[in-house]
């Protein structure tokens, strides 16, 4: 994966990812997929650190800051190590003007793409296991007769 062209469809998926992640409803496992992808393409060499900028929302009014990480012709921002505040410049307030190429992917796509990326598949799943069946939540735990006397005009 280290071709240019393979670089930018992570970037792309990366981006798409991200584009989706801020309207999910739970979006902690696509925030998790595009983390892990970052931090093997910085691992890698593909992307780079630049710097730290400061949140535009923070939560509970406590300032704090994010990791501007360059991938091919886009800036994503990540959650900051406690080495990086000393090892990367900050940069102030997020830069306004500042806009990643307008691309398109499906969700499903990048996903794919990321996933494996990240945990690459190297063989194909056992079809020599037998399924073993789920309990049913569905089963009654107390089966003791129940009289009301509502029930019985009493």
């Amino acid at each position: 994966m280290k071709n240019k062209n393979s670089i930018r469809q992570l970037a792309i998926a990366i981006y798409t990812i991200n584009r989706h992640a801020k309207t999910a409803p739970d979006n902690r496992q696509l925030y998790t997929l595009k983390k892990m992808a970052i931090d093997k393409l910085i691992n890698s060499g593909s992307a780079e650190k630049i710097g730290l900028h400061f949140v535009d929302n923070p939560k509970f009014s406590k300032q704090h800051s994010t990791v501007l990480v360059r991938c091919d012709d886009f800036l994503f921002h990540t959650i900051p190590e406690k080495e990086d505040f000393n090892a990367l410049p900050h940069l102030g307030q997020q830069d306004p003007t500042s806009r990643n190429p307008q691309e398109r992917m499906s969700l499903k796509t990048a996903r794919e793409i990321l996933s494996n990326y990240v945990e690459p598949i190297h063989r194909k799943p056992d079809k020599t296991k037998k399924m073993v069946p789920k309990k049913s939540i569905h089963t009654i735990q107390n089966t003791q007769n129940f009289r009301s006397s509502y029930l019985d005009g009493k």
